[in-house]
């Protein structure tokens, strides 16, 4: 039988998560790139290394329940620098969440406060781990929104939106599922191969997605970027209700596209398969303007096709709300994936939780507005605009649509037509068939909402 989580493990593991997490509280990084940068840098075995990142996240995704947790043996109060709060943190998490016997928990956690604050604090925190491992947590508080804060670990705002968003019936599941670790999903290159090829050389836990052809979701395959097929340009990590994004876009060979805000080009690189796919031998099947604000984000989307073997792309670094934008006049589609306030990603990143406030969401959904006025008369008459967001705010959805829609009379939702293996309907939520929301405790993905409107006139 394996030891329990943390049993053996060398301190390295835990003196990394709680370096990843010092970084990230102090918001010189996000949890991704901090824990992928130290982790490349360390010597870590692969249990050790996955017990890092399972601490790391785990302490993002329940701060809120450790910090009461620990309170509530702590009577007189929790009175610890920032360093010394995240490594009772990580002993709590060990002892509430994990298998990990509490003497190495506590243990570890002690002698690090120890070099942190000398004798005095590691006596301090020792006798409140001890507490907390003998005593447990106190009961979750009966009132909804106090369960949502505590329990699930949400600022009061964020469970405030969530209770608007999915009403009180949902809204403890819908907090839930944001605190769940996310699968790896991948979209397959079905231009290049097929998804049951795939699924056969990625070995582990591979399941198909249930709503699209390319998706396919893993677990224990390992790290992807070390996966042959990924290294050959077969597969490529994306959300399963961001490739159905891309299937709301649609495409067809020789099309004009306009992926705004395209980020690494996650939603460029699809359009561009799906393509492929449909256009069999054409060379150059869709021309695609890739552009962004960030420069630094266009070189990752010029290698992630370059690795893909996809061409027709054209990265453009620009001001998208500016009309003198270099883009060109006329598109066939264009896909705006917004920038927002990203409550819908939280099991991806829990930080976000704690960095985001409710005072950005009007500015955010401010920005919304200009991108898609300054893009709407770059969509041809008859031409596809689909506007999506990975949040369930109003203001940024459903609002926002509304808004737009007082503002340009000459567009109108319309349902993307049917596609062979694609099934949009557990996400469309209105008569028309052309708004999309997707949500993790419904539908296993990310949150998101979209709209696909079609420009009858000018």
């Amino acid at each position: 039988m394996s030891a329990p989580p943390g049993e053996r493990r060398p301190d390295g593991a835990r003196d990394l998560a709680r370096a990843v997490l010092r970084r990230v509280e102090q918001g010189e990084a996000y949890a991704t790139l901090a824990l992928g940068g130290a982790l490349s840098r360390s010597r870590l075995s692969g249990p050790d290394r996955a017990f890092a990142t399972e601490l790391v996240y785990g302490v993002l995704r329940h701060r809120t329940r450790l910090d009461r947790a620990l309170a509530a043996q702590a009577p007189a109060g929790l009175k610890l620098p920032k360093p010394g709060m995240i490594a009772l943190r990580l002993a709590a998490y060990q002892i509430l969440f994990l298998r990990t016997p509490a003497h190495a928990a506590v243990d570890d956690a002690v002698a690090a406060v120890h070099k942190l604050g000398g004798a005095r604090l590691a006596g301090f925190a020792n006798a409140i781990l001890r507490r907390l491992a003998t005593g447990g947590e106190p009961a979750p508080p009966t009132d909804l929104l106090a369960r949502l804060e505590t329990v699930c670990s949400l600022p009061g705002w964020i469970a405030r939106r969530v209770v608007a968003a999915y009403g009180e019936a949902e809204a403890e599941s819908a907090a839930a599922a944001l605190n769940e670790p996310a699968p790896l999903s991948v979209r397959v290159a079905l231009w290049r191969t097929t998804r049951h090829d795939v699924a056969a050389a990625l070995g582990g836990d591979v399941r198909d997605s249930g709503y699209l052809p390319e998706g396919l979701l893993l677990r224990g395959a390992g790290a992807l970027d070390e996966l042959p097929a990924f290294r050959d340009g077969l597969v490529t990590a994306q959300d399963i209700a961001a490739q159905l994004i891309g299937r709301l876009v649609g495409v067809a060979p020789g099309e004009r596209i306009l992926d705004a805000c395209s980020g690494v080009g996650g939603k460029s690189t699809h359009l561009a398969e799906l393509a492929k796919a449909a256009g069999g031998a054409v060379a150059v099947a869709v021309a695609i303007d890739a552009a962004d604000a960030s420069q630094r984000k266009l070189d990752l989307a010029v290698d992630g096709a370059r690795r893909l073997g996809l061409d027709g792309i054209r990265p453009i670094a620009c001001d998208l709300t500016r009309a003198d934008a270099p883009l060109a006049a006329s598109y066939d589609r264009v896909v705006l994936d917004a920038p927002c306030s990203g409550l819908g990603v939280l099991r991806r990143h829990p930080e976000g939780k704690w960095r985001r406030r409710e005072a950005e969401i009007a500015p955010l959904a401010a920005l919304q507005a200009r991108l898609l006025d300054a893009l709407a008369p770059r969509v041809r008459p008859g031409g596809v605009l689909v506007y999506s967001v990975c949040t369930f705010t109003e203001e940024e959805g459903a609002g926002q649509l509304a808004r737009f829609l007082e503002r340009h009379p000459g567009f109108a939702l319309a349902p993307p037509p049917p596609q062979p293996g694609v099934d949009l309907a557990p996400f469309l939520d209105d008569v028309e068939g052309a708004r999309f929301r997707s949500a993790t405790h419904r539908h296993g993905t990310d949150g998101f909402f979209a709209a696909r409107l079609v420009r009858r006139g000018p």
